[in-house]
């Protein structure tokens, strides 16, 4: 009698269907912004990588234990610091934003970043790739 079980060995990758190993939509619960709460309402694609973006730059790192360090930006704590100069601000912006949306699987890169400072806000507007295809997202920040 042996102590463990016994186990087949002879498993073949091959014999796997091929529609399992399809990969599947992300879902995710829409967040009303306005009422600043979750709906009951699941989207995916294009809408879910957006606000996915729009929660990265949102959320302070490492501000909140149920996230990862990769998780969020720094954004918010630089643009409050009243010790830096805006063009400091302005020469951080980017990498930042960059650093907040690439830790995301579906996005392979951030391109044609404008950021203008108007007043106390920074008006940024930027090109996600990912496999969605581009988006254009525009933020209003500060």
């Amino acid at each position: 009698m042996a102590l463990t079980p016994e186990v087949d060995t002879d498993f073949d990758l091959n014999d796997l269907d091929s529609d399992e190993s399809e990969i599947e939509p992300l879902r995710t619960y829409r967040i009303d912004y306005e009422k600043g709460e979750i709906t009951n309402e699941l989207i995916d694609g294009r809408e879910a990588i957006m606000q996915a973006v729009h929660m990265a730059l949102r959320t302070p790192r490492f501000a909140h234990f149920i996230y990862s360090d990769n998780y969020g930006s720094e954004v918010e704590a630089v643009l409050a610091d009243h010790e830096v100069t805006a063009e400091f601000k302005l020469m951080e912006l980017p990498r930042m934003i960059e650093e907040a949306l690439v830790y995301d699987d579906r996005i392979t890169e951030v391109t044609d970043l404008n950021i203008e400072h108007v007043d106390d806000a920074f008006h940024i507007k930027f090109l996600v790739h990912c496999d969605e295809g581009i988006l254009e997202v525009e933020e209003v920040i500060g």
